[in-house]
């Protein structure tokens, strides 16, 4: 395991989550807590309510190079300092290498997840950025299901692979719906999200 989660969405936001969804609708608050099939179709939905999910987690211990690479997603994060006057070393900062390691902090909604996730469980991403993807993937996935199983590489949203240079990740998501979900409708989004999850937590078991 690599990502230590620091604090996980509460019941209670899911319930005010529902609630506010309920004024856009014009219904009055209710003390219910949402159902798991409303949270799956808000989070596939990805309608702005979602944005109330918020999750902190660190990654400790990571080479510098890779926290720049995630430092570009648009979420709040704290990197540790390679700051002369706040390191106790005899290594200037100009002559850091990229592998020096860092710790890092990262508080993000859950749009905020999905949008950096798109992008960091691709096999375009480096191995390490996105093992931290999948780690985090994982370990989320015990707790909050629902909420892991809508991040996704981004050729499993659009149904096909936007990179300049496809990696071939594409294909064998659909040679493996061959073999093992002969019926699925690459057109249903869900179903497609599904396929993707079952896929990602065999090939994962070995790690968790």
């Amino acid at each position: 395991m690599i990502t230590r989660f620091n604090m996980f969405p509460l019941s209670e936001t899911w319930r005010r989550l529902k609630n506010h969804c309920r004024t856009t609708d014009n219904k009055d608050f209710t003390d219910k807590n949402p159902s798991e099939e409303f949270k799956r179709k808000l989070l596939m939905s990805e309608h702005s309510p979602i944005r109330l999910l918020e999750f902190d987690w660190s990654w400790i211990g990571i080479p510098y190079w890779v926290s720049t690479e995630w430092s570009r997603h648009k979420f709040e994060k704290f990197i540790s300092s390679q700051r002369d006057d706040r390191l106790i070393d005899d290594i200037p900062r100009a002559e850091k290498p990229q592998g020096a390691l860092v710790n890092f902090d990262g508080y993000a909604n859950m749009q905020n997840m999905i949008d950096a996730w798109r992008k960091r469980l691709c096999f375009m991403a480096t191995p390490e950025a996105r093992g931290l993807a999948e780690d985090l993937k994982l370990q989320m996935g015990k707790m909050f299901s629902a909420e892991a199983n809508v991040l996704v590489p981004n050729c499993i949203y659009r149904g096909g692979c936007p990179e300049f240079h496809p990696c071939g990740f594409y294909k064998r998501f659909l040679d493996y719906c061959d073999k093992n979900y002969h019926d699925i409708d690459l057109s249903d989004l869900q179903a497609r999200y599904d396929a993707y999850n079952a896929m990602f937590y065999e090939t994962h078991k070995e790690t968790e």
